[in-house]
């Protein structure tokens, strides 16, 4: 069986909850407390304790307890959720729903969004990104006068249909290798964003990230724009 802390679950969103059903293995603890901090799961491998933190969206929120951690020497496994597939249920007022598909797709460089909040703890031996490739369902209320870039349309919870695939970092050089195989050489945010289908803006956060470990330099600039080629 699963090991339970008697720290309470109430809060806990659908899809963080069946992520770390799916980390958590026989004997692990849930939700238990280590360093005065809970940690998800605590698992145990060859090497030792694993503390896997699931994280659906906001890495900064966790820069505190990964610092302690690390620097107490503790291995930490995050686990964040791309949608490579989802399905939009919008509520109305009067209980009706639409469903719709997104036409988004994620792919593992979207991850650049959120470790630009610590990319430098990337290079860490003590911590890996675990990206898991889902498909989901988003479950959206109408609230006149909120999320007005979606019409009022607000997000309540998003909810796990299927995980049809992983993809580990653990260094600097996985992270470098999710770079574009067809980048020009040298290349600038646009033709990274270009090459991604992505907004320039996931460009920037990927070659920020990207620098302060030392995996890409500034080589000149074309026109406005700084030029980078991948380090030695």
């Amino acid at each position: 069986m699963v090991g339970r802390s008697h720290v309470g679950t109430m809060r806990e969103r659908p899809l963080h909850a069946d992520l770390k059903a799916w980390c958590a293995e026989p004997g692990d603890l849930v939700e238990h407390p280590v360093d005065g901090f809970v940690i998800d799961v605590v698992h145990v491998d060859g090497r030792g304790e694993v503390l896997i933190e699931i994280q659906t969206r906001g890495f900064s929120s966790m820069r505190r307890k990964l610092d302690h951690l690390l620097a107490a020497g503790r291995r930490v496994r995050i686990v964040y959720p791309i949608a490579v597939e989802k399905t939009i249920l919008k509520v109305d007022d009067d209980g009706s729903v639409v469903c719709r598909r997104s036409p988004k797709r994620g792919i593992a460089c979207d991850v650049f969004a959120e470790l630009v909040s610590f990319p430098d703890r990337i290079e860490d031996p003590g911590l890996e990104v675990l990206v898991v490739f889902i498909r989901e369902e988003e479950l959206r209320s109408h609230q006149p006068g909120r999320a007005w870039r979606r019409r009022g349309w607000v997000v309540e919870e998003r909810r796990l249909v299927e995980i049809v695939g992983t993809h580990l970092i653990g260094s600097g050089a996985d992270l470098a290798a999710l770079l574009p195989a067809d980048l020009p050489d040298p290349f600038t945010t646009a033709d990274l964003a270009t090459a991604l289908g992505r907004p320039r803006r996931l460009a920037q956060q990927a070659t920020y990230c990207l620098r302060s470990i030392g995996a890409i330099a500034a080589v000149g600039t074309r026109g406005r724009s700084v030029e980078y080629r991948s380090a030695p």
